[in-house]
């Protein structure tokens, strides 16, 4: 029997819902006591869960703990496409290889949220590598040209005269047959896939079903505060971080967005919600009301010794101006070193146009340890084309929150 609390079906409606389609027909349904079936679908497109993608994670957990089914579906099949939601060009296709990679820890990320024992974990690929032309074609006889390319992606592609392929154009159709396979009642997702979602109501329809409702949940930011949170962009929080690089991560928040990820990326009360959005408004520290939010999330997939022992180690480095308790080592053979050079090797930054927008940016600083003083010399690096004099114990500081000691060979 699943939990028919008003109050409780309020909470799964309301909390970190921008929409619910259609809201009352649900709210009855869960009233009822029916044992929903509830479709979260993701296409491995990277290896990483991060918070973004557990914002939807957390809204099945509020089903799975209130006795609904939860369908974990992995689009392995629908990822040799690529979903074309929000872009204007087309996506480099991924081969299988690289999907399975993707995929193999999906899982168990998953799993630091949801109770997998009681998830059923689907691939799309088990009916699409069986469906044959002939059942192809009978599915896309169901939807019209001008359902699909009402879709503002087509619309503005279109209007550009910028190509997009047949395999896209019927995304939506293949994630909408998705609710079809699965014989979906509500299905998840976020804000920009909405389209697709409602697709799945439509098809749904054509085969003799009753349609999924639709929650659509919040796109969360990045670290910048700007766009969405991303891999690519590499503004992500990613459920795996080590505790302390989740804490620092979240303590570099734009303070605007400290009550958004209370709401959507930790599990404290709605009274404790309404107690902290009070406390931003009257003034309070917001340091210290985003220490407390960095400490929930660590604690979530960490446990409180490890948010604790994050804790401590984000004061120690930036409130004590300390160096961290665990700096990795780069080794090296030579005397010189150019610095963009050093960081790209020292996997330091992602790229050399990296480096170079770091060290402009005054983000570069060298520490050289004085034997005769226990104040180390400080040096920021200015020119990312100079070529620095290692010395063993060196230590190289990007950012904030990124060390590494120099150790001779």
């Amino acid at each position: 029997m699943t939990d028919t609390n008003s109050q409780k079906i309020e909470e799964i409606l309301k909390r970190g819902s921008s929409e619910v389609i259609v809201e009352e027909h649900l709210k009855e349904r869960l009233a009822s006591g029916e044992k929903l079936r509830i479709k979260f679908g993701i296409d491995p497109t990277g290896n990483l869960l991060h918070l973004g993608h557990a914002v939807c994670l957390m809204k099945l957990r509020e089903f799975q703990e209130a006795g609904h089914q939860v369908i974990f579906l992995i689009g392995d099949f629908t990822a040799r496409i690529g979903d074309p939601t929000g872009r204007t060009n087309a996506r480099a296709p991924l081969g299988e290889k690289q999907i399975k990679e993707n995929m193999r820890d999906y899982v168990k990320q998953a799993a630091l949220i949801l109770n997998m024992k009681k998830v059923e974990i689907r691939y799309n690929s088990q009916w699409w590598n069986k469906m044959d032309l002939r059942e192809m074609m009978q599915l896309a006889m169901k939807v019209t040209y001008s359902q699909v390319s009402a879709r503002e992606d087509f619309k503005k592609r279109l209007a550009e005269d910028k190509d997009f392929t047949l395999e896209e154009f019927l995304y939506p159709v293949l994630q909408g047959y998705d609710s079809v396979a699965l014989k979906a009642d509500v299905e998840i997702g976020g804000t920009d896939q909405k389209f697709n979602m409602l697709m799945g109501r439509q098809i749904q329809k054509r085969y003799n079903q009753n349609s999924q409702d639709v929650i659509t949940i919040p796109i969360l930011e990045g670290l910048d505060g700007k766009e969405k949170m991303s891999k690519s962009l590499r503004n992500f929080i990613a459920i795996i971080d080590k505790p302390h690089e989740m804490y620092g991560k979240i303590m570099s928040l734009p303070d605007f967005l400290t009550l958004r990820y209370f709401e959507l990326c930790t599990r404290i009360s709605m009274q404790e919600l309404a107690d902290i959005k009070d406390k931003l408004a009257n003034g309070n520290n917001p340091r210290d009301i985003k220490a407390r939010l960095a400490k929930e999330i660590v604690k979530m997939y960490h446990g409180d010794k490890k948010a604790a022992e994050a804790e401590e180690e984000f004061n120690k480095v930036f409130r004590d101006k300390e160096l961290p308790s665990d700096i990795l080592v780069f080794q090296i053979s030579k005397n010189n070193y150019l610095i963009s050079d050093l960081l790209f090797d020292a996997k330091m930054v992602a790229s050399k146009k990296e480096a170079k927008r770091l060290v402009e940016g005054g983000g570069v600083q060298i520490e050289i340890p004085n034997p005769n003083d226990q104040t180390p010399k400080r040096i920021k690096i200015q020119n990312w084309r100079e070529e620095i004099k290692l010395e063993d114990g060196m230590i190289i500081k990007v950012g904030s929150r990124k060390f590494i000691k120099i150790k001779n060979k």
